[in-house]
């Protein structure tokens, strides 16, 4: 009779493994070697294992794979985020590795914002992330450097992938804003660097130097870039948004996040590319030199403007951000007017700062 009962449960779990997949899946063809379907079976059984632990049913997995937005889902989703369409049709991680599923609040209230339920809701307001993000700053084993070294490189080279991760990092961490300081610090790192060749260039002395880095970080960074954040943050908030609602804004932070994307490749162009150039080319009175300067200047602002408004466009609650690239035509103009009438934009940069550091 044991035996019986023991055959009867494993039956009964053998119809309940079935039953939580599609028949595509339960009745593997004949041609699968013996290897792959001892595998394919150890799947269906993590699957089923995780479904029970969670409290998913048939109903609510079957939905979750057409893409209902419902507990199942979202489990759904999560198994088969490995790519394709089955849970480990791509690469499990090794025993022993670090990395893990990402995971959020099953009893969230899906929102168009992704926001947390009232019982959350104190660990994600914005003065909890500013003092998480502050308290980070100066703890350096606590950064992910190579991950920040990855985006400044891909901000050249598609700057679309940069705020891809942005929409992971809202799903698993329920907000669009870096929580890593490490670009920041590698910016500035940057900065430091490129303003001490710009002092060297332009023949300034040590204190001349200092000042100007001064200048650089406080004034052209993070002055000039809190005032955009902050006009681009109300502008976004007020006119862009499809829904005013307090589900539905941007973070001032990923305003914040956009404009430091952004500064990145016109700092490196400008403060950088441009060094080789301006003492031989750039500073001569001739047509190449300020052809040559003004180009750099409209491929760094203009990129800027480009990076921004993918910043923006990202977000899927926001309209008509078309509009964030309006300002090329203006941009455009004044190239042309500056070629006719001789305006050298590097060398009126080069008399400010020295104008500066005095």
């Amino acid at each position: 009779m044991a035996e019986g009962a023991e055959e009867g449960v494993g039956e009964e779990e053998a119809g309940s493994r079935d039953k939580l997949l599609p028949a595509s899946e339960s009745q593997p063809p004949e041609s699968k070697t013996p290897k792959v379907l001892r595998q394919e079976a150890q799947r269906k059984w993590e699957k089923h294992v995780i479904c029970l632990a969670l409290g998913v049913t048939k109903t609510n997995y079957v939905a979750g794979r057409k893409g209902n937005r419902s507990r199942g889902g979202r489990l759904a989703r999560l198994l088969n985020r490995g790519g394709g369409g089955d849970y480990g049709s791509g690469p499990r991680p090794q025993p022993g590795s670090r990395k893990m599923l990402p995971t959020t609040s099953m009893n969230s209230r899906l929102q168009g914002n992704g926001a947390l339920n009232s019982r959350d809701a104190a660990r994600h307001t914005a003065g909890a992330k500013r003092y998480k993000y502050l308290r980070r700053l100066f703890r350096f084993r606590q950064m992910d450097f190579e991950f920040a070294a990855w985006q400044m490189l891909y901000l050249f080279t598609s700057p679309q992938r940069v705020y891809r991760n942005f929409h992971y990092r809202k799903q698993t961490k329920d907000q669009w804003a870096r929580d890593d300081p490490a670009f920041l610090v590698l910016l500035s790192i940057w900065l430091c660097v490129s303003t001490i060749g710009f002092g060297f260039v332009l023949d300034m002395g040590f204190f001349e130097t200092v000042k100007l880095l001064l200048w650089v970080v406080f004034i052209d960074c993070v002055g000039v870039g809190l005032l955009i954040s902050t006009l681009m943050w109300f502008i976004s908030n007020k006119y862009l948004v499809k829904r005013q609602s307090r589900d539905y804004d941007v973070e001032w932070g990923y305003a914040f996040d956009v404009h430091l994307n952004a500064f990145y490749p016109l700092l490196v162009i400008l403060h950088f590319i441009q060094l080789f150039f301006i003492n031989y080319v750039i500073m001569t009175d001739t047509f190449i030199g300020y052809f040559v300067g003004n180009t750099l200047w409209l491929i760094a602002v203009g990129y800027y403007i480009y990076v921004t408004f993918l910043g923006y466009s990202a977000l899927p609650f926001l309209k008509n951000t078309v509009i964030l690239l309006y300002p090329f035509a203006p941009l455009i103009l004044l190239y042309g007017l500056s070629l006719a009438l001789g305006w050298n934009f590097t060398h009126t940069l080069c008399s400010f700062y020295k104008y500066r550091v005095k």
